[in-house]
């Protein structure tokens, strides 16, 4: 549950910030995280392997935003229209909002900012805000990291409990057999006669 929590936390601050692809990916997680939780509950192996899978691809979404915040390889946060695919030039919500930042509004805005956009300085913030879109991947790795291991635990126990589950005694390898109830009262057949119509 507490990997639900962090997604849904993430998910408002991504909502905040118009980035689409981050979105989607929290959705995609939410919805993976119910379906991995009904396979636990109800015994289904293939829900907590499909939990599983997604939790690898969970862990490279994330380590992709780390690189892409950190600016490693060609990667750049000044570009951040890969997040919102190209469709806005909205950032981080925490670029301007995060603990300790003022934000200050330059006039005039210079002629290449577009019209419905305003054009502003961020100064004194005490963690800039790639530092804590870092921390929150790095908590979402962490928690898929303890999700992956938890998951493939509870498809193994739940192949052994299967595998050694006993079918009224028919893979009983010593020949168990059960008490056995006589009866006194023997079955015998019944017959019916049924006229026949012969008209």
């Amino acid at each position: 549950m507490p990997d639900m929590v962090c997604v849904l936390e993430r998910q408002i601050f991504d909502f905040l910030g118009y980035q689409w692809a981050p979105i989607l990916a929290n959705f995609v997680h939410i919805i993976i995280v119910i379906l991995g939780l009904f396979g636990t509950i109800q015994y289904r192996p293939r829900y907590i392997t499909g939990y599983a899978v997604w939790l690898v691809l969970w862990v490279t979404w994330n380590v992709f935003v780390i690189c892409f915040y950190l600016e490693a390889g060609d990667l750049s946060k000044e570009t951040d229209l890969i997040l919102t695919f190209n469709i806005s030039m909205h950032r981080s919500w925490w670029m301007e909002n995060g603990p300790g930042c003022t934000v200050t509004s330059v006039t005039p805005a210079p002629d290449w900012a577009p019209e419905d956009h305003r054009y502003i300085t961020v100064s004194g913030c005490f963690l800039e805000y790639q530092y804590i879109e870092v921390a929150h991947s790095s908590l979402q790795i962490v928690l898929a990291l303890a999700g992956f291991i938890y998951a493939c635990y509870v498809v193994k126990c739940i192949t052994e409990e299967e595998d050694s589950f006993d079918f009224i005694g028919g893979f009983d390898s010593y020949g168990y057999q059960g008490p056995q109830k006589t009866s006194h009262l023997q079955l015998q057949p019944m017959y019916m006669q049924i006229p026949l119509d012969n008209n």
